[in-house]
């Protein structure tokens, strides 16, 4: 299942595992993107805490994350072609892993079709 924030974050959840990333939306309002910050593994991340930055040619962004959690991996890729944030933010341009600590944090989330409307108001 994938949630949203209104910060522009997506998060799919597969078990206890979730991947994190920002929106086609926050891509296209950062430009291109040239630097990405991510967080460590092993790494507790607090739900709307900075857990990563990105960079672009515009600003820099905090990413936060979605939910609590430990961090148990960061895209590598990133790295090399943090570009592909803007060529696949929903997919390969993923940001980190966590293992969820709290489950019932996803409740607080919207799902497509209210961040749809969300950001239909922006």
């Amino acid at each position: 299942m994938r949630y949203f924030t209104k910060d522009h974050e997506w998060i799919d959840v597969d078990g206890d595992i979730a991947t994190v990333g920002i929106t086609d939306y926050a891509q296209g309002q950062l430009g291109d993107v040239v630097f990405v910050e991510l967080p460590e593994a092993g790494r507790m991340v607090a739900a709307g805490k900075e857990a990563a930055v990105v960079e672009s040619v515009k600003a820099a962004s905090e990413v936060y994350a979605p939910v609590s959690g430990t961090v148990t991996e960061a895209n590598a890729a990133l790295e090399a072609t943090p570009d592909l944030v803007n060529s696949a933010p929903e997919g390969e341009g993923w940001f980190f892993r966590l293992k969820l600590s709290n489950p019932a944090e996803l409740e607080g989330l919207l799902d497509e079709a209210a961040y749809k409307a969300f950001t239909e108001t922006l």
